[in-house]
């Protein structure tokens, strides 16, 4: 079997494994918080800083709402990360946004943040600042989700299949699921061009 072939028969499996269960919960949260006159907040690291600035153009343009992403404002990133550290900076953000609990915080990554060992701190500590804010928490995730599944409202996890291939089949789904999300019938307010 060619790697191609491989690659996207993982593709495949993986897809056949996501918890539909998961992903109707999730839409349904994602619809009160808009139906309340909540914000969603779109939290990535590395790639899926940029997948979640993409992810806020769909949920803004497609399903109506006041979505933002703490990335797509590099001058005020930098100078956060500059003055006050990168583990605090996605946290301070939300602070700054006055996050609430009509608020959303939905986190892309692939190991979902894990203060032990160092890796995403800045998403840890946004998500904590949720929880004192009782804002919802969503996730889209990969492995076991670290953190964020752990605290999360509502987490769809991506089914590690290959552990040479977690980081890319987790950043891909990240795409396939929000898509799914802002055209699920309880979310999609307005049409896609073609």
């Amino acid at each position: 079997m060619s790697f191609s072939q491989d690659y996207l028969k993982e593709v495949v499996s993986i897809a056949e494994k996501l918890n539909p269960e998961q992903l109707e919960t999730m839409a349904g949260l994602l619809a009160g918080i808009r139906d309340r006159g909540g914000r969603l907040f779109i939290l990535g690291v590395g790639g899926s800083a940029a997948s979640a600035s993409h992810a806020v153009n769909d949920f803004r343009k497609l399903a109506g709402f006041e979505a933002y992403c703490p990335t797509d404002n590099v001058s005020e990133l930098t100078a956060r990360t500059n003055d006050e550290g990168w583990e605090s900076v996605f946290a301070q953000w939300l602070i700054g946004s006055r996050l609430g609990p009509n608020d959303g915080v939905m986190v892309l990554s692939v190991g979902g943040g894990d203060l032990a060992r160092n890796i995403s701190p800045n998403l840890v500590r946004a998500l904590e600042f949720a929880r004192e804010v009782k804002a919802r928490i969503l996730g889209i995730v990969g492995r076991d989700g670290g953190y964020t599944a752990q605290v999360a409202d509502s987490a769809v996890i991506i089914p590690p299949l290959n552990p040479d291939r977690i980081t890319p089949h987790t950043e891909a789904f990240h795409g396939v699921v929000w898509h799914l999300l802002v055209t699920h019938p309880c979310l999609k307010k307005n049409p896609t061009k073609w």
